[in-house]
């Protein structure tokens, strides 16, 4: 599989981003109004993101993991607000104490504590919560290629 380089691009600011650990998977939403000509490299021990805004801001993040992902699982899309990248663990079960490989904290990450919880002793809720996501994902797919969503999975039945 070859997958094009990102290179940093000479004028760039990294993009803010929220993140919360669950049992298999890691979230990072990056915070961008209107993201434009978006590229994403998700690498099992890194990831790069880089992007435009509405005003033609240029946005690169390049981030290496606390602990391997499995790639194949991995996934981003991107919404009007923000960029939205799911981790498959490598490893599940281990929670990870920070983002990033290295302790020192950059400013532009911050934990989303509004999605943030003590997981350690849940059971599998991870799994289903994974599985809501990536159907919701097929579900935009399938209405991008102007077809109907499955309207047949929005009950109130939780």
């Amino acid at each position: 599989m070859n997958k094009i380089k990102i290179a940093r691009p000479e004028e760039s600011q990294p993009a803010n981003a929220l993140w919360f650990d669950r049992k298999k998977y890691v979230t990072i939403n990056f915070l961008i109004q209107k993201p434009k000509d978006v590229q994403v490299d998700i690498q099992p021990d890194k990831m790069i993101l880089c992007c435009r805004n509405e005003t033609d801001d240029v946005f690169y993040n390049e981030l290496y993991f606390y602990d391997k992902v499995q790639i194949n699982d991995s996934r981003e899309s991107v919404h009007e607000r923000t960029i939205h990248v799911l981790l498959r663990k490598m490893k599940p079960d281990c929670a990870w104490p920070r983002l990033q490989k290295d302790s020192a904290k950059p400013a532009w990450i911050s934990v989303d504590f509004d999605n943030w919880r003590d997981w350690e002793h849940e059971e599998d809720e991870g799994k289903e919560e994974y599985d809501r996501y990536m159907d919701m994902i097929q579900d935009m797919a399938r209405s991008n290629k102007g077809e109907a969503p499955d309207m047949g999975d929005l009950s109130d039945s939780d």
